[in-house]
């Protein structure tokens, strides 16, 4: 097969692995495919991002080498590659009552792959999930362990659930149990309130994180208020997952400190429901999420705007489909633009999380587009190749 490189852009691009239903290919080429068990010699050509620039990459044993490689088969020429997507708040393991079978937690891995996912933060899930591990089938997991809560302060069978007293303990747990993430429930319901309200005593909260630092492990927490966010920031936390109810001078320290921020813009869109199914019982928590989800976009907009790194996460599992992190880019982009949104879901997230850069002999993990993506990052809902440990799975 040639290795003719046609100008990125012109003409139709070309895919000539076997067909998943993305991008387009000539009758011939499909007639010529025949196999679902890619080669392990690959050879990709078109505009690599974040550069920019077209390149032509080859796949061997799993990883990226960038001088030729004999032998190798051409699966796309004239597309768009990125490095593998990623989801950096997902629950694998994790239904709408808790705990889910390993069945159904390997085709919520599955649904994420397919999308583009290949890198996953799992926020919680309350089942060990570490034999996907084995399975070079499915996405790479770096988990958080099990979400920390107080007892009837959180979703029923999502969290272990503990006292105050009980909390630096149980976050040396889960530090453990974890890969280098312990998960806080920052903030919920409180029924005498009858508002959102911290789960924690700030001092508490710090001597945990501290805790969990010691153990070499890093701490974010679910906060949709403003209350817990202001306290959990102030107290060293690492990272902020929904952060609705950030104010300007959290947004300052988050940007100075370099906490990370995965608004879960997907999410968000369900705070009316929440307020709906709350109304009854708790009129000012349901008066208050009404008010955090009409300014969501410029809350998350003034922490993009201060630079806060901020990532994309869609908060699947529990009530939430897998596979929307082409729609989280969707929704990122509209407030911080197309390259700011496909680095929150790629080349910057996992920097962030560790996974390697596309260089020679970094992990094959890639996703490739018929389309620019930083023309219409719609296009990130429908890959056309997903090349994962260097064979292609979808």
């Amino acid at each position: 097969m040639s290795h003719h490189h046609a100008p990125p852009g012109l003409g139709e691009p070309e895919f000539f692995a076997h067909d998943h239903g993305g991008g387009s290919r000539s009758s011939t080429l499909r007639q010529a495919e025949g196999t679902r068990n890619p080669p392990s010699v690959l050879h990709l050509q078109g505009v690599l991002l974040p550069e920019g620039e077209p390149r032509d990459l080859w796949v061997v044993d799993g990883l990226i080498r960038t001088e030729p490689v004999a032998g190798a088969v051409t699966v796309c020429r004239g597309a768009w590659i990125l490095p593998g997507l990623v989801d950096a708040h997902c629950h694998i393991g994790l239904g709408a009552h808790g705990a889910v079978p390993d069945e159904v937690a390997e085709a919520q891995a599955l649904t994420d792959r397919d999308a583009g996912t290949l890198l996953v933060r799992d926020a919680g899930s309350p089942i060990d999930t570490h034999w996907i591990d084995d399975r070079e089938d499915l996405p790479r997991i770096i988990r958080a362990g099990r979400h920390i809560a107080r007892p009837k302060r959180y979703i029923r069978n999502y969290a272990a659930e503990v006292e105050p007293d009980e909390l630096i303990a149980e976050v040396a747990r889960q530090a453990v149990r974890g890969d280098g993430w312990v998960k806080l429930v920052g903030d919920w319901i409180d029924r005498e309130r009858g508002d959102l309200a911290p789960l924690w005593p700030a001092e508490v909260a710090a001597a945990a994180i501290e805790r969990a630092h010691e153990l070499g492990a890093r701490v974010t927490a679910h906060c949709f208020g403003e209350e817990s966010v202001q306290q959990l920031v102030r107290a060293g936390i690492d990272g902020i997952e929904h952060g609705t109810g950030l104010d300007a001078a959290t947004i300052e320290l988050m940007a100075e400190r370099r906490v990370a921020l995965v608004p879960t813009l997907v999410n968000l869109e369900n705070f009316p429901a929440f307020a709906d199914a709350g109304e009854a019982k708790f009129p000012a928590y349901a008066a208050h999420m009404r008010t955090l989800h009409a300014r969501r976009f410029e809350t998350i907009g003034a922490a993009i705007e201060a630079g806060v790194p901020v990532f994309a996460g869609t908060d699947a599992g529990g009530s939430i489909s897998h596979g929307l992190v082409g729609t989280e880019i969707g929704m990122l982009a509209r407030l911080g633009g197309a390259e700011f949104a496909l680095g929150a879901a790629s080349w910057r997230a996992r920097e962030w999380l560790g996974a390697p850069p596309v260089i020679d002999g970094a992990w094959a993990d890639l996703v490739v587009y018929a389309g620019d993506p930083r023309v219409d990052p719609g296009i990130t809902r429908h890959p056309s190749l997903v090349i994962l440990r260097g064979r292609v799975v979808a």
